[in-house]
């Protein structure tokens, strides 16, 4: 063989191994491994999960249950009940809160308290019980939750992965939208959902059918996200590059197959589904300590009632104006919410 051709020869072979080197992929080969592939042990569990599975939905949300705080979480301390505004308080306190990575807060002169674990309510009642300690008076406070810690996390093929904020209303859709859509590589059938379990446990992780939910509108795997969900987007493997001309446009084997159309589009859904309760425990706020109870109340019109005679949630009874009609007298409840404590007025203006 002369040199030219030994030479060329040369060329031809670092041509070849030039992707492969620098661990680009053509048709799914590497070099190097690929992380976004779905392993067969996720495929076997991904494989035995049930079809018709009972979890929230795009169209079926449900509320989470009660927020304990943690680390991270953003919160509003505020002093409230001494009938002057939080400012000309004698008790002052931080406002802005973070809650440390040991668990506390810090309450300025009366020192740190731990709250991680607790709800608003429990964290609300130790951090009067510490007041009290140190000034001995009951003083009320309000702590409101700013910002969560929840985190959800989309992984894989997609143009910006890595972990995003929860707000509570997040699907499957929004967070792969959030994190800028599917890449060329993602393959069209192995998307999942993972839910995150104990150790040594069951697995939960639900298949996601992309393209029923972006062009059919199908709400089957469009699944209302919680707090640590995995969404995962493998990449195309090499069977599905090479056919993708051929059944590129095929429905993937885990997905619904019996799509129809709607005679009339108006039976669908108009608008957003409303939440639904998941069974929380409604936790009721606790006094401060040793809070002296209202000898009595009085209503709009003057008159006083005794406190056994006090609604359960402490507020008297509407008075309704003596210009109202007959029509809003009806109308009016007889007492204020027992949830959020707001005062329904819309009657009112007729």
């Amino acid at each position: 063989m002369s040199i030219h051709a030994r030479t060329r020869f040369l060329v031809l072979i670092q041509l070849a191994l030039l992707p492969a080197l620098s661990g680009c992929s053509i048709l799914g080969f590497s070099a190097y491994p690929v992380a976004h592939v779905m392993t067969d042990d996720t495929k076997d569990v991904l494989a035995a999960t049930p079809s018709n599975v009972n979890v929230a939905r795009e169209l079926s949300k449900e509320v989470q249950a009660n927020h304990f705080l943690q680390p991270g979480d953003e919160l509003l301390l505020e002093t409230v009940g001494d009938g002057r505004g939080s400012l000309d308080s004698e008790i002052r306190l931080p406002a802005d809160q973070q809650v440390m990575t040991d668990g506390s807060i810090d309450l300025g002169q009366f020192g740190r308290v731990v709250v991680a674990g607790m709800t608003l309510e429990q964290a609300e009642t130790s951090i009067q019980r510490i007041i009290h300690q140190h000034v001995g008076q009951s003083k009320q406070v309000n702590l409101r939750l700013i910002q969560p810690i929840h985190r959800y996390y989309v992984i894989g093929e997609v143009n910006s992965p890595g972990a995003y904020p929860m707000t509570g209303h997040e699907t499957v859709l929004d967070a792969i939208m959030e994190a800028g859509g599917l890449t060329a590589r993602a393959s069209a059938c192995d998307l999942l959902l993972a839910r995150p379990t104990a150790p040594r446990s069951c697995r939960v992780t639900l298949p996601v059918c992309y393209r029923a939910i972006t062009q059919l509108g199908d709400t089957t795997t469009n699944y209302h996200l919680k707090p640590g969900d995995r969404i995962f987007v493998s990449r195309q493997s090499l069977c599905e590059e090479v056919s993708a001309y051929v059944r590129g446009g095929k429905t993937c084997r885990r997905c619904c197959k019996s799509q129809a159309a709607c005679c009339d589009p108006r039976l669908s859904t108009p608008d957003l589904s409303a939440f639904v309760d998941s069974g929380i425990e409604w936790i009721k706020p606790t006094d401060p300590p040793n809070a002296k109870a209202p000898e009595a109340t009085s209503q709009p019109g003057g008159e006083s009632l005794p406190p056994e005679s006090l609604p359960p949630n402490d507020l008297p009874p509407l008075s309704v104006p003596e210009q109202a009609d007959e029509r809003a007298d009806e109308q009016v409840p007889d007492q204020a919410s027992p949830l959020d404590g707001e005062l329904d007025f819309s009657m009112l203006l007729r």
